[in-house]
């Protein structure tokens, strides 16, 4: 038997240039499409865990130090304190309650495109000069005392030994102001780790025209890592073997 080959079925199909031309065009067009579909998706993944998930804030003063320093960055959980319970020594942000950012630096906040797009993938804060950060030293209902004859804080009796307090030489007490105070329910008391240089709770406890008490509302969520610069990269501890031996409050 004799097979039979159609000479024609092994030869390229030509491509006039025109053809060429809507191939290259389609080409490039699904190449920025497919690029354009990445950005949008990804603006909006960060938009929905900058919402819900996670914030970043600025550090304009030395409240916190040596914790947190000026120009830090730190990455905030916006789980606490819906999800997850505020604990003592968690690293909070919050709103001020009132009157409280006369006493404390607030965030330089730039005006550029830049910092726009930041701040809506969650990377940069728009309003971190409306928020402070410090420490949860009290929860409600705790009974917050300053100072015992060593100089410590005590929480429901029980004396704290603070290894984040920044002191200056020589100084041993706790907390330069005196202080006896029960937590109302649905407040806590906050406290700078740079404690002669944070206008925090026990500050304001001093003071007849603002409260020393932050709502617990108020708190946008807890500090978890030092962000930027790379150099300061950490986790946030809330040290819990400090308040172990505290009792919950009645």
């Amino acid at each position: 038997m004799t097979e039979v080959i159609d000479a024609d079925a092994d030869e390229e199909k030509v491509e006039t240039p025109e053809e060429a031309a809507r191939r290259r065009r389609r080409s490039v067009w699904l190449f920025f499409r497919d690029i354009l579909f990445i950005l949008l998706a990804a603006l909006v993944i960060s938009f929905l865990i900058k919402t819900f998930l996670i914030r970043s804030f600025y550090i304009p003063s030395q409240s916190m130090e040596s914790t947190l320093i000026p120009n830090d960055r730190v990455i905030v959980s916006l789980l606490t304190p819906g999800l997850t319970p505020l604990q003592r020594g968690d690293v909070v942000v919050f709103s001020d309650p009132g009157g409280w950012l006369d006493s404390e630096p607030v965030t330089p906040v730039a005006s550029s495109a830049l910092n726009d797009i930041l701040a809506f993938v969650g990377l940069a804060a728009p309003n971190d000069n409306d928020h402070l950060i410090k420490r949860v030293i009290g929860l409600p209902g705790d009974h917050v005392k300053c100072c015992n004859a060593l100089g410590q804080m005590t929480v429901n009796g029980v004396p704290l030994d603070e290894p984040y307090i920044n002191l200056p030489s020589g100084i041993n007490k706790a907390d330069p102001y005196t202080f006896d105070v029960v937590v109302p329910s649905g407040d806590i008391w906050v406290m700078g780790d740079n404690r002669n240089e944070s206008a925090d709770s026990a500050y304001h406890s001093t003071r007849h025209d603002t409260s020393p008490f932050v709502p617990v509302r108020a708190v946008t969520g807890q500090a978890i890592v030092i962000s930027w610069p790379f150099s300061r990269w950490t986790f946030l501890g809330n040290y819990p073997v400090v308040f172990q031996d505290v009792p919950k409050s009645k």
